[in-house]
């Protein structure tokens, strides 16, 4: 049950009926009872709120910065009409919007009501509950019930290095001699024979080919096909840290509520202040625009611009999630179907604020891989973190397989060695010139061990792995 305010002007009233009457003891008897034998009177008549029923439809997937539609059918099997206020509550990082609808659905009739979400944060987002509160003719009470209508919508991650595979395969066509003109002799694997011209490699002459044909005549290689690309991503604490610039909001702190919280219309009884439709609480939550984009996402985006320019290259691609142990392994997937495997597998992952266990990792990669491929390991170049994780296992790894490793850098700490104008400047100065010199004695440490590094802003991360991935391809590494 729940009071209007309506309810409240009528006690209101009632009260300057107690201080002019001349006996104020039945006054307030009189007064208490006509308020209750109208409240008794409106629930009575109002339309019942149990025998509804609901039904949902509508998007199960968007990509995080789209917006998804979700109906809401409700139905009313019941012998009266009911009139009043419903919520659908969803957590505050799925936007939802309307957060609540007018309702008025007559005796065997159903109602559509359509809501829009525009989620800010990656991951599975589950409708909460559905509240009604059904009116009665006065308008004083109204009777008040939640019913679970489950939904789930899961927002994949939004891919937007996307605009940068035209161009990437643009490149990887001419590594394929679709452009001889362009890149001639590139890779190892043969691919056809084509008269020789001023500034070939000599060793690319087919001699017997030239005897047969009394002209000269080299052969042409193009880039290895079917070849293994696994790419492992650090879910560990480091990947949890912020950079760069967002590209899309991300939820605020109140996002990790529970999304139950103020999910019904108001208190379970009481006066409402301000009339019904002001005492409904709102429960927009907190979608705030974060400073910056976890090196996750930043590493997620990467990793799915890499897997496509990878299977348009006719290489396989695994993809491997892990901190303390393996939070996601996809495997097997086809051209066709690889981002879409790739993209919810990764929908729901989140940074664990644990070291990531790096000998794990290591042996969890040479479990499931072993003939040699190219191992992207997509972390952070965290000298401390390396040097006591992954620098004494990564012999094991890069003895069998390539390796090469991608990290995103913080723009911020380059913008603050810059800093001279007082002393606090200098010394954050100073810690940044530190930083940057422990990233790249790290960098060159690995290097000598054969793995390659990519590290770069954080918006040039995706196309700088996919440069190096074309790098090796054209070098003949893969």
């Amino acid at each position: 049950m729940a009071l209007t305010g309506r309810a409240a002007l009528l006690a209101l009233l009632g009260t300057l009926v107690v201080l002019f009457a001349p006996r104020p003891g039945p006054a307030v008897a009189g007064v208490a009872l006509l308020l209750a034998a109208l409240v008794a009177v409106d629930l009575l008549l109002a339309g019942g709120v149990r025998p509804l029923r609901f039904t949902r439809s509508g998007d199960r997937l968007v990509r995080l910065g789209e917006t998804a539609t979700v109906d809401l059918i409700v139905e009313n099997p019941g012998r009266r009409r009911v009139r009043g206020l419903l919520r659908d509550a969803w957590p505050p990082s799925a936007g939802a919007a309307p957060r609540r609808f007018a309702l008025d659905v007559p005796a065997g009739e159903r109602r559509r009501l359509t809501l829009t979400l525009t989620p800010v944060r990656r991951g599975d987002r589950e409708a909460a509950a559905v509240t009604v509160r059904s009116l009665g003719p006065l308008g004083i009470a109204a009777r008040q019930g939640s019913h679970r209508v489950p939904w789930s919508v899961r927002v994949l991650p939004p891919f937007l290095s996307r605009k940068h595979l035209p161009a990437k395969l643009t490149r990887l066509r001419e590594l394929e001699g679709a452009h001889p003109s362009m890149v001639r002799g590139q890779g190892t694997e043969f691919d056809s024979l084509r008269e020789y011209v001023p500034g070939d490699d000599v060793r690319s002459i087919d001699w017997r080919a030239t005897a047969r044909r009394s002209d000269v005549v080299v052969r042409t290689w193009r880039p290895e096909r079917d070849r293994r690309v696994l790419i492992v991503l650090d879910t560990g604490r480091t990947s949890a840290g912020r950079v760069g610039t967002a590209p899309v909001p991300l939820a605020g702190r109140e996002d990790r509520s529970s999304a139950g919280r103020g999910a019904g219309l108001g208190g379970p009884s009481g006066v409402l202040p301000g009339g019904l439709s002001g005492g409904l609480p709102g429960g927009r939550g907190g979608a705030e625009t974060a400073p910056g984009w976890p090196r996750l996402d930043w590493s997620m985006d990467a990793a799915l611009l890499l897997a496509a320019l990878a299977a348009r290259a006719g290489d396989r691609v695994d993809f491997m999630a892990h901190d303390r142990s393996v939070r996601a392994w996809v495997s097997g997937a086809g051209r066709t179907e690889l981002l879409s495997s790739l993209v919810n597998a990764m929908a729901p992952i989140e940074a664990e604020l644990v070291e990531a266990d790096a000998a794990d990792m290591v042996a969890a990669v040479l479990a499931r891989a072993r003939r040699r491929c190219l191992v992207v390991l997509l972390t952070d170049l965290n000298a401390a973190s390396l040097e006591e994780g992954l620098l004494p296992v990564l012999p094991q790894l890069s003895s069998r397989h390539l390796v090469l490793l991608a990290a995103a850098s913080d723009p911020q700490v380059a913008a603050m060695a810059a800093g001279r104008g007082t002393p606090e400047l200098v010394y954050d100065a100073a810690a940044a010139e530190r930083q940057g010199a422990d990233r790249r004695r790290i960098t060159a440490r690995l290097r000598r061990q054969g793995v390659e590094v990519v590290d770069a802003a954080p918006e040039q991360l995706a196309p700088a792995l996919a440069d190096a991935y074309l790098a090796l391809k054209a070098a003949g590494r893969l």
